[in-house]
């Protein structure tokens, strides 16, 4: 007898999992129904090359939000987090370095080696990015106002904007800039070294296909710093095990709440009827049915390859066709026969255990995005590399280490009519090429690799055109936009769809938030007022 759930979910990513919890405990019969033979979708931790294990794709901590930590009870069942000592570490064009981070006295007296009127204007700064990013922090787990819902979307509209409203002028204006400006434009209004510039405008480019002079690039810096780590805001940490370790757990604690899990069990077709969906089929053919179909895949991927022609209606397949979507990540992981040594700063040390950017200028990433988009990806690309083995013995050998390199800016779709898969070793070497000129005898040291172009990220994780944050983080696809204005509040165009991933608000990286709030709306929808409204 074919059995029938509460709620499906499509994708064990964390997203899929947190929002199952949350679900399974309001009582809701859950199935998740996962492709691959694994849950965590981009979190997750495997042996890459025998004796070195590593996180695939995601790699660092500091974006999963408090309350479903908390929620989940994620730290009594083993989730623990090692703080950076120091956030990054840039080598320089001149051999000189910068190291950013532990503590803003001591980053102070870094920036002095390049500006002392950057070191001066540090403080103001940070209460500038703190202020706004304070305003993301309280949007992150609410609702948008879904454009539509009449006087709700109004009630709803001003009780998120109070915090916004009770800015000063002068933080009204950081908001503005952090929106529309490009990260150039921001960050030359605040310092002059292009050190220092660089430190803080990695962050724009980071899962972002575009330029540091873009406009509305400031607002992926923004994007980056809202997070915490063991209640420090802004603070970036190695979670033990890797990002695989964070979505076990979430998969132990959902299946203790009752959720059930399917792997190995892709989704050809969401079952639609009367305008309403009602289950799903899988690659098998298996039909499972259920009131409400969650998808934790990003929106293209649901919206292009999982229903027929005429289940979803042409205004709303044409604005999903414009959804922009590629991040420009090309993503490696390496086993190290040793700690590499960089020209800069030869001997081990703490910067081995930050993230070590080669990126030294704004021009330098403006070039790499240029070479991208007219060759496939630049001759001298932005590499982050971090060596988690440095604090976390259980992912090498002795002696030995794990690196993963998260680089941008190459191009989703290579021009020319070439093909990812016969180019990415090429790439590979450009990018290993990058590395050795800072650290000579790091291509030497390097025991095997695992190599992800954007055509693997998306064939391996489906990542639609590779895109880690399954969508672009523009203006145009955030908050109430995110996919498509007029469905930004988790619910799909057909009653009982809804989406709980990266493509929905806040966006992308491990926060869990999109899979909280759509959870507590599916709950409200179950309400009288939920059903009244739902019912037109």
């Amino acid at each position: 007898m074919t059995q029938k759930y509460d709620a499906i979910i499509i994708g064990a990513g964390h997203n899929g999992l947190v929002c199952a919890f949350y679900l399974a405990r309001a009582g809701l019969k859950v199935r998740i129904v996962e492709r691959r033979n694994i849950v965590g979708g981009a979190a997750v931790t495997e042996e890459f090359h025998p004796g070195f294990r590593n996180s695939v794709a995601s790699y660092t901590v500091s974006l999963l939000q408090p309350k479903v930590i908390d929620d989940m009870r994620l730290v009594d069942h083993g989730y623990k987090v090692v703080e950076r000592p120091i956030s990054n570490f840039l080598p320089q064009e001149d051999g000189g370095y910068l190291k950013l981070g532990g503590g803003l006295e001591r980053t102070q007296a870094e920036f002095r080696k390049f500006s002392n009127h950057d070191a001066d204007v540090l403080p103001e700064y940070y209460d500038a990015l703190e202020g706004v990013a304070d305003v993301l922090r309280d949007l992150a787990l609410k609702s948008p106002p879904n454009i539509g819902d009449g006087i709700k979307t109004l009630i709803d509209g001003a009780l998120q904007g109070r915090n916004l409203a009770k800015l000063s002028v002068s933080r009204k204006r950081d908001v503005l800039e952090l929106f529309t400006k490009s990260a150039r434009s921001f960050l030359d209004s605040w310092f002059e070294s292009e050190a220092v510039k660089a430190a803080f405008g990695f962050d724009a480019v980071v899962g972002n296909y575009a330029s540091p002079d873009t406009p509305g690039s400031a607002y992926v810096l923004l994007h980056h710093v809202f997070g915490e780590v063991n209640g420090k805001k802004g603070a970036w940490g190695h979670c033990i095990g890797g990002m695989g370790t964070i979505t076990q757990i979430m998969a132990k604690v959902c299946r203790d709440s009752g959720v059930e899990i399917s792997l190995e069990a892709p989704v050809s077709r969401v079952l639609v009827d009367g305008g309403k969906v009602c289950g799903v089929r899988l690659e098998s053919g298996e039909e499972i049915f259920a009131p409400r179909v969650i998808a934790n895949v990003g929106p293209k991927i649901l919206y292009e390859r999982m229903f027929e022609e005429g289940d979803i209606a042409p205004e709303f397949r044409r604005r999903i066709k414009g959804f922009k979507a590629g991040s420009g990540t090309f993503r490696m992981n390496v086993a190290l026969s040793e700690l590499p040594r960089f020209t800069c700063l030869p001997e081990p040390g703490e910067h081995h255990q930050s993230g070590i950017i080669i990126a030294p200028t704004l021009d330098y990433m403006d070039r790499a995005f240029l070479d991208a988009k007219s060759d496939g990806w630049s001759k001298k690309p932005i590499v982050e590399m971090l060596i988690p083995s440095t604090v976390d013995d259980s992912l090498a050998p002795e002696g030995q280490h794990v690196a993963s390199l998260f680089c941008q800016q190459f191009a989703p779709e290579l021009p020319d009519g070439r093909d990812w898969d016969a180019e990415e070793d090429k790439a590979a070497d450009t990018i290993i090429d990058t590395v050795e000129a800072q650290a000579p005898g790091f291509r030497a040291s390097i025991l095997g690799q695992q190599i992800l172009s954007p055509k693997g990220l998306e064939r391996k994780l489906g990542l639609a055109g590779g895109d880690i944050m399954h969508g672009n983080m523009s203006l145009d696809q955030l908050w109430s936009a995110r996919p498509v204005l007029g469905n930004g509040s988790y619910r799909g165009p057909l009653k009982g769809l809804y989406m709980c991933g990266a493509g929905t608000h806040p966006g992308g990286g491990v926060t869990g938030a999109p899979g909280h709030n759509c959870a507590h709306e599916v709950m409200a929808d179950q309400s009288i007022w939920g059903r009244f409204r739902r019912a037109g």
